[in-house]
């Protein structure tokens, strides 16, 4: 049985990049550091390297309810540290009282310093700090050339990676019944909208399944998908469960408050 068949085409290089990483370290006892993956990077990991006795795996993005973690892949021997995910906690000061910033604008000026996304993790602003989690080899970098965020300057402070004050987040679950599990059908559903609604933001690039852009309105949703719709935010299909009399799909999905 392949282990690819469980996952779409074209999640197989990451799969492949997973595979490298276990290789390392089953036989040549090497520790493998990822850079942040997100939630279903990291679901896969746990799948692909499973209940393997010769490879531990754990997870950090600098607090317990992170979302984006780096991965640590080691030797059961070896019980890793916090240190040892090479993570830097930075607060970044900026004039509240005069300028309003979106997780938008943080985003993109980490973009247009030219660092790539999975080298830092979550972003949480708060009324008078931003918090950010970046590689530590990166720290640096950042630290030098984040000058501004739109409008504002700003000013980053390393501080501890303990206080990481992510906030908790809420999901609401709910049940529904769909007639296919096309994007688009599965979206008017989620945010109770119209397809004829949905199609606009699906052909502009403004929806995400598993955090990539995804741009076909028949592209299928399966169990366990992130999907997020820009000002409308996140979702995930927990479960399918089976179908009804009338040949309809039974859903249950959570939509982040």
């Amino acid at each position: 049985m392949s282990v690819y068949q469980h996952y779409r085409p074209e999640e197989r290089p990451f799969i492949d990049q997973v595979l490298q990483w276990q290789e390392d370290v089953e036989v040549r006892h090497q520790i493998r550091l990822t850079d942040f993956l997100d939630p279903r990077q990291q679901k896969i990991i746990e799948s692909v390297i499973g209940a393997n006795d010769d490879v531990s795996l754990s997870f950090s993005g600098g607090h317990p309810l992170a979302e984006r973690r780096r991965g640590l892949l080691t030797p059961p021997y070896i019980t890793p540290a916090e240190d040892d995910f090479q993570l830097t906690l930075f607060s970044i000061e900026y004039p509240a009282k005069f300028v309003t910033l979106e997780h938008r604008d943080v985003l993109g000026a980490l973009m247009n310093i030219g660092l790539k996304r999975e080298k830092f993790g979550d972003i949480y602003l708060n009324e008078a700090a931003i918090q950010l989690v970046v590689t530590s080899e990166v720290a640096n970098y950042v630290q030098a050339n984040l000058a501004t965020i739109g409008k504002a300057n700003v000013k980053l402070k390393e501080i501890p990676v303990a206080e990481h004050t992510k906030p908790v987040e809420a999901w609401e679950e709910a049940a529904a019944t769909v007639s296919s599990l096309r994007l688009d059908v599965v979206l008017a559903q989620f945010y109770r909208l119209s397809r004829t609604k949905v199609l606009p933001y699906i052909d502009k690039g403004l929806v995400k399944v598993n955090w990539k852009v995804v741009d076909q309105p028949a592209f299928p949703v399966e169990e366990g998908d992130y999907i997020s719709v820009r000002g409308f935010g996140r979702v995930q299909l927990k479960a399918i469960e089976g179908r009804t009399k009338k040949d309809k799909i039974r859903i249950r999905y959570e939509r982040l408050l």
